[in-house]
């Protein structure tokens, strides 16, 4: 699966690493549920993170789809809010 973060590029990740990626997601939108600002800057960065240590990067001029598409470190929860689908961030 290949994954983008918004201002940083793509990544391609196993389709195994989705239930450590789909946990994390879980956290965030029940942080941002609650309007727990913190927990909600430290999980989005839990999950930046998950994604950059499982991931490998694809190089800057490769234009492939992404499947998933996550915000930036620095975005709101208004933002992200805006990206969510029922599931939230990741599907499944």
């Amino acid at each position: 699966m290949i994954v983008r973060i918004m201002g940083e590029g793509q990544r391609t990740l196993a389709d195994s690493h989705v239930v450590e990626l789909n946990r994390l997601d879980d956290e965030l939108l029940a942080e941002m549920e609650s309007g727990d600002e913190d927990g909600f800057r430290r999980t989005l960065g839990d999950l930046l993170d998950a994604v950059r240590r499982l991931g490998e990067p694809l190089p800057d001029d490769a234009l492939e789809p992404s499947e998933l598409i996550l915000p930036a470190p620095d975005a709101s929860l208004d933002e992200v809010r805006a990206m969510l689908s029922g599931d939230g961030l990741i599907p499944g």
